[in-house]
């Protein structure tokens, strides 16, 4: 048995959904999930659709092809495809903060994640012992102002020859160039505090202790060339009292941080976000 994910956005008009499904039922295919949202700001219509085809022969590329002439051109929709047989590619981008890159190497070798993690980049070498105990391969690529490009093109080499499909910020110390962003557009997930841009700078919960803050947060996002402004994808936040000390508020800071950051990376891997407009469309 085979299964695709399609997902489409186009102008909102009649028909879309019963245009599509009678299409899918031509090709004898069984729609397991379909979920669907129309932005009436902006009249755009968004569409998440699972199918199942019982045929040995089918094939997602034939399928594609004419999913493409026969509808999608027609109604002017933006679309993709993908077959549950490929599994998208990951690779972790870290520093020297270890929470989160442990707590995804937990939940991907309990099977947790449908992904593939092919290697772990990270401008120091502190962490390379975690890499190691969990069997994933790792590059020491150094980062400094006079070597930043050097650096990228080594990363950009690397993320090619794996055929990388996204990348993940793991509490990744470095700003990130338009350059590796040109080239994986909302593929490049990122972290932090939700402090931005109120506590800016090294240390953010030691600001957020002297202003005395009631609710601490965190933010997961698909990284732009406008810093810490991209497509939001996952957000959680959690209540503190006067009573926190700072080192209470950095251990749940912490704690959200690697449950958002493996909630955007879940529902990425999985196809369930949409962007438009900077914005994004997140079906369950």
């Amino acid at each position: 048995m085979k299964k695709i994910t399609i997902l489409i956005h186009c102008k909102d008009r009649s028909n879309i959904i019963a245009s599509v499904t009678n299409f899918i039922a031509k090709k004898n295919g069984n729609i397991v999930y379909l979920d669907q949202h129309v932005d009436r700001q902006q009249d755009i219509f968004f569409m998440r659709l699972e199918s199942e085809f019982i045929n040995d022969d089918f094939s997602t590329d034939t399928f594609k092809a004419c999913f493409k002439k026969e509808l999608a051109d027609k109604l002017e929709m933006k679309w993709r495809i993908y077959s549950s047989d490929k599994v998208p590619k990951m690779a972790l981008f870290i520093s020297k903060y270890d929470h989160c890159l442990y707590d995804i190497l937990g939940r991907y070798n309990s099977g947790e994640l449908n992904l593939t993690i092919s290697f772990i980049i990270s401008n120091h070498k502190d962490l390379k012992p975690i890499a190691d105990n969990f069997k994933i391969p790792f590059y020491h690529i150094p980062v400094t102002k006079d070597t930043k490009i050097e650096a990228e093109d080594k990363q950009l080499e690397l993320l090619e020859k794996h055929n990388i499909d996204f990348i993940v910020l793991a509490r990744y110390m470095q700003i990130v160039s338009p350059k590796l962003i040109n080239n994986y557009p909302n593929k490049i997930i990122n972290i932090h505090h939700s402090f931005l841009p109120a506590f800016v700078g090294a240390k953010p919960y030691h600001s957020a202790y002297k202003r005395g803050v009631k609710i601490i947060g965190a933010t997961s996002h698909y990284v732009t060339e406008e810093l810490d402004a991209g497509p939001i994808i996952e957000q959680d936040v959690s209540r503190v009292t006067h009573a926190y000390t700072i080192k209470d508020l950095i251990a749940k800071g912490r704690d959200l941080e690697k449950i958002v950051l493996a909630n955007a990376i879940k529902l990425h891997s999985e196809r369930k976000v949409m962007v438009y407009n900077n914005k994004t469309v997140i079906f369950s």
